[in-house]
């Protein structure tokens, strides 16, 4: 009873503390927030919530913000005002002035709604505002009488004609956003009207505009009807009736502001364009693949879009001007103008960065790169970059084991396919070629190290926004031993674990590979939103099938002095989210992952395995310890969990996220997943059908500090489930912050 009456006068002293109206001077009413009421029983219930809700939104100003009911910032405002401590000052910036009632303009506020219902369908309405007050708060209240809506009966485009502009515009009639019963919407008709317009722009209309298009409504149609009639503006000038094409294309490599003279006399033909570069800074085919737009095509605002949009993707350029210039009064022509504005050609960059790596570890980084971004003058972007980074995991029983790494990487990308065979793309995307070349050294204190040579050879592409193809001809990767600590071979030789002699196996690997990327969580404005990535690999198929390798029946083949490793990898993640409003979202992913080793291999090579736990997987679990199957990574090593590894990976991740204030999120989580081998290696750790019996599952909440160019992230992760019969006899576990993993992470884990 005690403990509810102090628990009573606590949320009172709050209350109290929290009260802004008593700072009010006389006379003064606090804004307390507006209230619409729709008087006409004639509208559906449902379409007088849309008008309340819509018309609610409309009202200016807002009142002050709140908390759970109480006027946070208000309160910090008085509390602040006129203060000179520094924590007063501090605070001050947070706070929010007071909004009163007397701020409220009725009259504009409904003559803004009424505007806003007549353009929605509803020719008759009105709507009224008042006040309702109490002692030191006030409300607005608007009271709309909308009247029936007017329903569209029909829609009429201009005739067929000789004019080709009424010709044109008839033609977009199929497409048309105003349809029979439908409510009059004027937002939708000045829609039509750049439909139309962008339309008319791939016909050549290059002189029109949407203004230039009218829509006359009759209202006098009975049962509240209304009819349409787009038409052409008599006044619209000749030259927008006009299907222009095209003449001339210029482009200038080396362009500045400083440059007055088109410098025509010094333009080199080069196909179906026009070089215009004394310097000689760039080679004329490299705009083959950029200049969309040729000599007599009818102008069209998609291929000329398409074209600045490649000018720009280039890579040399920071800059792109476009100009159009009508040359021939007496037959629609245009020359075309491309200034182009190089960055400098070299540059050396220093970056610090934090990252969380693959292996789900958290860490920084040290790059030096040095790039040429014309490096034979055909668009190629040279770079070559050194590293080095750290990386530990915050939270579980690392036991000292971090992780240093450092190496080169050098790459040259050219701005299109190199092939034997001719590509051709014409939208806004640079199809692009990209061989690389690296090396790493791996240095895993207390354990082992190792050497890792890589490369690759293929193209990148883009069909359209979203979509976007990955295919490497050919991907070669082969990971030596440098040295192994003593410590490492007698746990080795102590343990049963076959993953920790795996880890330092030499690997081997050769073949081609193929990723498929669709993702439109970039488009704000959708309620709904997916990523999903595909990849396929091969390694070493064909050799390994024509040198008969099989090393089960003791055939094992070597490559250039090296045993290969033979496979082949399947692996997808997709992505859900879910805006439920501006700062509450639901997140969900799914990943399986699937490699089938055979013929000079039983396992996949380590570089090649799955692994799950840790910050951006199941965050209830240290990094990599979970798998395979059923197999218990703590029973198996002294003094330290080896990374477990599997050819076989199955995930899934639900989060809740919501925006608490200002910068800070909050999360709730749920991961469920393991590893396992697709072949006998370990008891209880093979691919089967009870595999769902052998999934982890935890839970937790963490904060995302998110300042847009760098999100902090920390979760604490509950274990419920663990794949193997844990300490407490059973696969369950009480969560307690005693067996809680400690994630910190930089950006969100999916």
């Amino acid at each position: 009873m005690i403990k509810h009456l102090r628990y009573l006068l606590f949320v009172t002293v709050l209350l109290s503390a929290c009260s802004t109206t008593k700072y009010l001077a006389d006379g003064q009413k606090l804004y307390s927030g507006t209230e619409i009421i729709v008087k006409d029983s004639s509208i559906k219930k449902s379409d007088a919530n849309n008008i309340k809700a819509e018309m609610k939104a409309l009202v200016r100003p807002k009142p002050n913000s709140s908390l759970l009911g109480l006027r946070v910032k208000l309160w910090l405002y008085f509390k602040t005002k006129a203060r000179k401590g520094f924590i007063q000052k501090f605070f001050s910036k947070y706070g929010e002035p007071p909004v009163l009632i007397s701020q409220v303009d009725l009259a504009k506020n409904s003559t803004i709604m009424q505007n806003r219902l007549q353009n929605e369908s509803y020719f008759q309405a009105t709507v009224s505002g008042d006040t309702v007050g109490k002692a030191k708060t006030a409300k607005a209240v608007f009271t709309a009488l909308p009247g029936p809506p007017y329903i569209i009966r029909n829609v009429t485009f201009p005739i067929a004609t000789d004019n080709s502009l009424d010709t044109a515009v008839r033609g977009t009639m199929k497409e048309t956003l105003l349809k029979k019963g439908d409510k009059y919407n004027l937002d939708v008709i000045k829609s039509e009207r750049l439909r139309i317009d962008a339309r008319l722009k791939e016909k050549g209309f290059f002189y029109f505009a949407p203004e230039q298009l009218i829509v006359q409504y009759d209202s006098t149609i009975i049962n509240h009807q209304v009819d349409l009639n787009v038409k052409i503006k008599p006044a619209t000038p000749e030259r927008a009736r006009e299907i222009y094409s095209i003449r001339n294309i210029y482009v200038y490599p080396n362009y500045s502001l400083r440059d007055t003279s088109l410098k025509l006399d010094s333009a080199n033909a080069y196909r179906w364009y026009n070089i215009v570069d004394p310097r000689n800074t760039a080679r004329p085919y490299l705009f083959a693949n950029t200049v969309l737009l040729h000599p007599n095509d009818t102008y069209s605002r998609t291929t000329h879009n398409n074209s600045l949009n490649r000018f720009i993707n280039l890579g040399p350029y920071r800059y792109v001007k476009n100009r159009f210039e009508d040359v021939t009064p007496d037959s629609p022509k245009l020359d075309v103008y491309y200034f182009l504005t190089p960055y400098k050609r070299k540059s050396l960059q220093l970056e610090l960065l934090g990252r969380t790596t693959s292996a789900n570890y958290t860490g920084s980084q040290i790059n030096l790169s040095w790039k040429n971004r014309n490096a034979f003058k055909g668009g190629e972007l040279l770079t070559f970059t050194l590293f080095a980074s750290t990386d530990v995991q915050a939270g579980g029983q690392n036991g000292g084991f971090n992780v240093f790494q450092y190496g080169a990487q050098t790459s040259l990308s050219w701005p299109r396919i190199i092939a034997p065979f001719n590509v051709k793309s014409s939208n806004a995307y640079i199809p692009r070629t990209v061989l690389s070349v690296g090396y790493t050294a791996t240095d895993r204190q207390k354990l082992y190290a190792l050497n890792t040579f890589s490369g690759s050879f293929g193209y990148q592409f883009k069909t359209d926004i979203h979509k976007l193809h990955e295919l490497n001809l050919l991907e070669i990767s082969s990971t030596k031993l440098r040295n192994v600590q003593q410590l490492y071979l007698d746990s080795i030789a102590k343990t049963s674990n076959p993953a920790l002699k795996h880890v330092i196996d030499p690997q081997f690997t050769w073949g081609p590979s193929y990723a498929y990327s669709y993702d439109n969580t970039t488009e704000d404005y959708r309620t709904n939103s997916i990523y999903y990535r595909g990849k396929v690999s091969l390694s070493n198929n064909l050799y390994g099938i024509i040198t008969g390798a099989d090393t089960l029946a003791g055939k094992d083949k070597k490559f250039l002095g090296s045993t290969f490793n033979q496979y082949v990898k399947a692996e997808g993640e997709f992505r859900f989210f879910h805006k439920i409003n501006a700062g509450n979202k639901i997140a969900a992913r799914v990943l399986a992952g699937v490699g089938l080793p055979y013929g000079n291999s039983t396992i996949l090579p380590y570089s090649q395995q799955f692994f799950i736990g840790g910050p951006n997987s199941l965050r209830g679990f240290r990094a990599r310890s979970i798998g395979p199957g059923s197999v218990d990574a703590t029973a198996l090593n002294n003094g330290f969990i080896a990374d477990q590894s599997g050819d076989i990976k199955l995930e899934a991740n639900l989060e809740y996220r919501a925006k608490l204030f200002s910068i800070v999120y909050g999360a709730l989580f749920a991961d469920a997943g393991n590893v396992w081998n697709a072949k006998p290696h370990q008891a209880g750790g093979t691919f089967g059908p009870n595999f769902y019996k052998q999934l982890g599952v935890d839970a937790g909440f963490g904060l995302r500090f998110d300042a847009t160019v760098l999100v902090l992230r920390t979760d604490l992760g509950f274990p419920l489930i663990t794949p193997y019969i844990n300490g407490s006899g059973s696969r369950s576990v009480t969560p307690s912050f005693k067996n809680a993993i400690f994630n910190l992470a930089i950006g969100y884990p999916f």
